[in-house]
């Protein structure tokens, strides 16, 4: 008979270290690992190595920042998605591919089970299980920190010693906060963030720069549209995440993109994060920019009104869900004549649009000039247009 298997999204960290050992000591499971990279730096570096210290045998570390950027972010920012006005989803559009890829590799491995290390106070549990079930409705899901008795990083490093588990919260270099990176952005919770009054500390932000420190000289790109889609920069044309890449970069530079937000979690907390999301936010004012000479207005509102329902479907965990699907469709065939060129100033945590240009442009400068009237607008035609719109106002004060 075969032994029970867990897939487990590792990390290599404290959290997940210590998962991976409980999940043989009490459901006596052979555990198999997954490690996606998907942009968030050194972490992925010594999974493998940790993994193995575990007595790991099989071991996933796969490289999808270009699945991630191109079948998952850029969908989303054609949609110009952000929850609540401020936040640009970083977490929560990873979280779909990572339980694909865990269903994926269960299917593979034959196993019963995954599991993740997200808690029983947050988003992520959502958004792991509710795609792992959209894909295979029979898997199993264990969920740590729903089922033990440890409450803190006191009680799990107290298992690591006891169990030999070689972790850096040792070595004093755990980060104070509860951070989440990839390719599009770093999030930062607890700690003191959980005062909403509190200032975060400088040091905090990894990937812009201050204001204060940020370059002293403005610095102009131009980026090439096609479908909606960025698709080279400064003329050189790139893939997915290698735009997203240097993006990144540039707005780091120019301390472009943080956000200090209190967000409503899905489960009903208000939740104080603070986020860098650089290279997105130069996307989203160029995409917006794009679309303002391209696409007709009833479709271009038509998006908007449709826009803050998909960012919430993506928040709460819809991505495999049928109307996220549905809008999508939607929104993909909106973006088909947004392709053209876009001019930007990066300067002082400031995206300035200084100009936009499109073959498929809808922008008339005969129609929309204050000079010599072409004849194509009749202003008279707009007396009987108000009348007609003010109607149903007059009838209401009668």
């Amino acid at each position: 008979m075969r032994p029970k298997k867990v897939v487990l999204a590792y990390s290599g960290g404290l959290d997940t270290s210590v998962i991976a050992k409980w999940l043989m000591e009490e459901y006596d499971l052979e555990v198999v690992t997954f490690t996606a990279d998907i942009g968030q730096g050194e972490e992925t570096r010594d999974a493998r190595v940790k993994a193995k210290k575990l007595g790991i045998k099989k071991i996933y570390i796969e490289d999808l920042r270009e699945d991630f950027v191109k079948n998952y972010v850029y969908p989303m920012f054609r949609a110009n998605a952000i929850y609540e006005g401020e936040y640009f989803l970083g977490t929560s559009i990873a979280r779909p591919l990572i339980s694909k890829r865990l269903i994926e590799i269960a299917k593979k491995e034959k196993a019963d089970y995954i599991c993740h290390g997200a808690t029983g106070k947050g988003n992520d549990q959502v958004r792991f299980e509710l795609a792992a079930y959209a894909l295979n409705p029979k898997i199993k899901v264990i969920a740590p920190w729903r089922e033990w008795d440890f409450v803190s990083r006191s009680d799990l490093m107290r298992y690591a010693r006891k169990h030999q588990i070689a972790v850096d919260f040792d070595h004093g270099k755990k980060s104070p906060y509860s951070m989440d990176a990839n390719i599009l952005h770093t999030s930062y919770e607890g700690g003191i963030l959980e005062d909403p009054w509190r200032k975060p500390e400088e040091s905090m932000w990894l990937r812009t720069k201050s204001l204060e420190n940020s370059k002293s000289k403005p610095q102009r790109l131009d980026l090439t549209f096609t479908k909606g889609d960025i698709s080279a920069i400064n003329g050189k044309k790139m893939s997915p995440s290698n735009v997203l890449h240097h993006l990144n970069i540039m707005a780091g530079n120019h301390g472009i993109g943080r956000d200090d937000i209190v967000e409503n979690r899905y489960v009903g907390i208000k939740s104080r994060g603070c986020y860098e999301t650089p290279g997105g936010t130069i996307y989203y004012k160029a995409h917006k920019a794009m679309e303002s000479i391209t696409l007709d207005r009833e479709l271009l509102h038509l998006k908007e009104d449709l826009t803050n329902r998909y960012s919430r479907l993506i928040y709460n965990g819809y991505w495999f869900s049928p109307e996220r699907e549905s809008i999508q469709n939607l929104i993909d065939q909106s973006q088909a004549k947004v392709s053209g060129n876009v001019r930007l100033k990066l300067f002082k945590g400031n995206v300035i649009v200084e100009g936009r240009k499109s073959p498929n442009s809808l922008y008339s400068e005969d129609l929309s000039t204050f000079e010599n009237d072409s004849g194509a607008y009749d202003q008279r035609d707009a007396e009987g247009f108000i009348k007609i719109n003010s109607l149903r106002l007059k009838t209401r004060q009668k």
